[in-house]
This record gives structure tokens, C-alpha cells and sequence, in this order.
């Protein structure tokens, strides 16, 4: 009976290494910049996933002069704050938020059409 328990595999978790490492995969968190359709050829573009660190208000200050365009800062109860900006600003806020230093490019993840 001894030899038979000594023989006896113990219990592999194949998913063990990934849970350790998943931390630091799991860290890196991305800014996600959206256009929703509105009527016509009307377009809206979000910005999400920004750090709370910052200060959403001047960032939208500083998005609207340098686009000529308006927007507001929405608070959703899944997704935290969201800035919206009215038309395709999608290109012009990535290299935005990139030489501001805001954020890195690659982790800013464009979607959209």
C-alpha cells in the first residue's frame, strides 16, 4: 500500500503560473478612445481609461483650444469618468495625450470604424 501512495502524482494547477505573473500583464492599463455615430455624418469621440490622478477638467480645457471643438466630461457608473468631443477627434487626441506625456502610445487603444 506505501508503494502505491509514493507512485500517487500530487495535484497540478497548470494555471498557478499564470495567476503570479498575471499581475504584471494585468497592470497595464490602457486609454481607450471611441467615435459613436450620432445622426447624419455627426460624430462623437470618447476618452476613457484615463488615470484618476489627473485632472479631467483640464485636460478637456486644453482638448477643446487646441481642436476647436466642444465637449464635456461625463460621469458613467461602469466606466468612471469619459471625456466626449464632438467629430472625429480620435487621431488628434492620441498625439495629444502622447506629447503631453499623459500617456504612452502604446497604450492608447483606438477603436472605431
Amino acid at each position: 500500500m506505501s508503494e502505491l501512495d509514493a507512485h500517487i502524482p500530487t495535484t497540478f494547477d497548470p494555471f498557478a503560473d499564470a495567476n503570479a505573473e498575471d499581475s504584471g500583464a494585468g497592470a497595464k492599463e490602457y486609454v481607450h478612445v471611441r467615435i459613436q455615430q450620432r445622426n447624419g455624418r455627426k460624430s462623437l469621440t470618447t476618452v476613457q481609461g484615463l488615470k484618476k490622478e489627473f485632472s479631467y477638467n483640464k485636460i478637456l480645457k486644453d482638448l477643446k483650444k487646441e481642436f476647436c471643438c466642444n465637449g464635456t466630461v461625463v460621469q458613467d457608473p461602469e466606466l468612471g469618468q469619459v471625456i466626449q468631443l464632438q467629430g472625429d477627434q480620435r487621431k488628434n487626441v492620441s498625439t495629444f495625450l502622447v506629447q503631453a506625456g499623459i500617456v504612452k502610445k502604446e497604450n492608447i487603444k483606438i477603436h472605431g470604424f
